[in-house]
């Protein structure tokens, strides 16, 4: 996903080739026309080099569309499964839910950063030898968790699957991005791979309870790597445009690299193991955040100073950036409320995944159509529409969920999460477009720089997100669990009456009176619990529909001032052209 922009750069390179060339085009010219003579003798069901677009039937351009996709589901289901599985996996592992949870941070630990380095490898190295090395890798990755026996070699396996998993994502959007002409890669291409990359998370929860059952963890990678390895033959069976190779790796780039992903790296783990720990009782939770802390310091401070940096820092940080950043930051603030908050809230009600499979249906559903209805608004340049209906299905969906009670199933969250599904799909890609185009007018090395500013906001927000609001569920807990056992008394007769009842079940059993009444107290404090859980999750549901409202708001107020100097902009040259008229 973080690598997407580098097609429109191949779209760019491949109408500068297509133009006459001159002396100055030379070199460029003569490493693409090396990669194609290297590539002509591989012969296959395709054709070894890319059709013209122009040239390609449809069936070639729709088996283009579902290889992108089918990348990205085979990279976001490994990602997912842990995460969609939490709780089902202690016993396979004999652990607790923190120790599970350390999975997926040893997971996004390599991947937060890795396609940085992928970006410049690929335009160093070439693009096949990057393909084929980088599914083969994940296969053997796949292969790898087959063989897992205990928690810490799963630990040990997820690392490294989350280093193979990185450059499938930049596959996945190179493959759909393949398929559509230059005019049409940021509107229907984009739209359609930004789409692709949000199914993978329902799809994980759809599909768990039957694999799991079948087999229980072993399954679950049986499925991942059987989709790695129907990925493989596509690398050879279906060719990308192959752009020219350039010299972009320099002797700091190492150091400097290994320096960020050292620091988002362990953000990464704070972030995601935080909240299970809790943030001031591990004192190694703080050795995390100081180490990440210090090394992005000095990898700033290193940047800063360099001719030509690994990502150039003062851009990035340029007002519009840090706009940009804090839009991409807002909607994953908001979209964790469906990856994260509402799946808390039913699996505190005891509801498993296996009574989820309509609900994550329909938001599947949604996200297809409500990527469907973003190209639409994209094709017809009507990007602020999209923004504005997309911040008001997620407000209106999140506000529909914080009226819920312990009588909620998934049922009554139908409509909301739909809502919710639908407008991430329409958010993104008009966002994304603007970033891309802004990007490839500064030229390719600020390519990398926008993908630094999507990483940081895609997956460290992501996993920042979760973590906060996680927390803040943690907070509200205690807070109404607090005010709900104040007025708890045994003296109460309320209190008494329904502490005897939910002692009776276990009267048969226990024969002591001290025994029974301490077993209905018990019960009782776990009703009072979940009731603590409901009114937090209530909060937090409030809480995201209050700020998707506020990031409304801020994009009515930002549409309507761009059309105020607009107007502005247009009525003098009016004026000054009805009076030279006159004249």
């Amino acid at each position: 996903m973080t690598t997407a922009i580098t097609a429109s750069r191949l779209a760019a390179e491949e109408e500068q080739r297509r133009q006459p060339a001159g002396p100055q085009d030379a070199g460029p010219a003569s490493a693409a026309a090396a990669d194609a003579a290297v590539e002509a003798p591989r012969v296959g069901i395709f054709p070894a080099r890319p059709v013209p677009l122009e040239e390609r039937p449809l069936w070639l351009t729709l088996a283009y569309i579902a290889s992108g996709l089918l990348m990205f589901m085979t990279q976001g289901l490994g990602m997912n499964i842990v995460s969609a599985n939490l709780y089902q996996l202690q016993g396979t592992f004999s652990a607790t839910v923190a120790e599970v949870a350390a999975l997926s941070a040893a997971y996004m630990a390599p991947y937060a950063s890795l396609s940085l380095a992928l970006f410049k490898i690929r335009m160093q190295y070439g693009l096949r030898p990057f393909a084929e090395l980088s599914i083969g890798v994940f296969v053997l990755a796949s292969c790898l968790n087959l063989f897992v026996t205990d928690f810490h070699s799963a630990l040990v396996v997820r690392f490294l699957s989350g280093m193979a998993a990185a450059p499938l994502s930049s596959l996945g959007f190179l493959y759909i991005l393949e398929a559509f002409p230059p005019q049409r890669k940021l509107t229907v291409g984009l739209c359609i791979a930004l789409t692709g990359t949000l199914l993978a998370a329902p799809v994980a929860r759809i599909i768990s309870p039957d694999l799991l059952g079948l087999d229980g963890y072993q399954a679950l990678y049986t499925m991942e790597l059987g989709l790695a390895l129907i990925a493989l033959p596509v690398i050879y069976a279906l060719p990308l445009t192959v752009p020219p190779r350039v010299k972009a790796i320099e002797r700091l780039d190492i150091f400097t690299y290994l320096l960020l992903a050292g620091g988002l790296g362990a953000l990464a783990v704070f972030f995601t193991l935080g909240r299970f720990y809790w943030w001031f009782e591990a004192p190694w939770l703080g050795l995390l955040l100081a180490f990440s802390i210090v090394a992005l310091t000095i990898f700033g401070m290193i940047e800063l100073r360099r001719q030509n940096p690994l990502l150039d820092l003062r851009w990035i940080f340029s007002r519009q950036n840090l706009h940009l950043a804090g839009v991409l930051i807002v909607f994953r603030t908001l979209t964790a409320e469906q990856s994260s908050t509402m799946v808390g809230f039913l699996q505190q009600l005891g509801i498993q995944n296996d009574q989820m499979t309509t609900l994550f249906s329909l938001i599947l559903l949604a996200s297809v159509l409500g990527g469907a209805a973003c190209a639409v608004f994209m094709m017809r340049n009507l990007p602020g529409t999209a923004h504005v209906l997309a911040l008001g299905l997620i407000a209106l969906g999140a506000f529909l969920d914080s009226q819920s009670s312990n009588l909620s199933r998934p049922e009554q969250f139908y409509l909301s999460q739909s809502m919710i599904a639908f407008g991430a799909a329409l958010f993104l890609p008009p966002v994304m477009s603007r970033g891309f185009a802004a990007a490839i007018q500064k030229g390719p090395p600020y390519l990398v720089n926008f993908i630094a500013i999507f990483l940081f906001t895609q997956i460290s927000g992501s996993v920042i997100a979760t973590g906060l609001l996680g927390t803040f569920v943690t907070i509200r807990e205690k807070f109404h669990s607090s005010i709900l056992t104040e007025n708890i008394r045994l003296t109460d007769p309320d209190v008494a009456l329904r502490v005897s009842q939910l002692a009776g079940g276990y009267a048969r059993v226990i024969t002591d009176k001290v025994l029974l009444n301490a077993e209905g107290l018990a019960l009782l404090a776990q009703q009072v619990s979940r009731e603590a859980y409901m009114l937090a999750y209530n909060d937090t549901f409030l809480l995201i529909g209050v700020a998707a409202t506020l990031a409304l708001i801020s994009l009515l107020l930002h549409l309507a001032s761009d059309r105020l100097r607009a107007w502005s902009a247009r009525r003098p040259a009016g004026e000054e052209a009805a009076s030279s008229h006159q004249v």
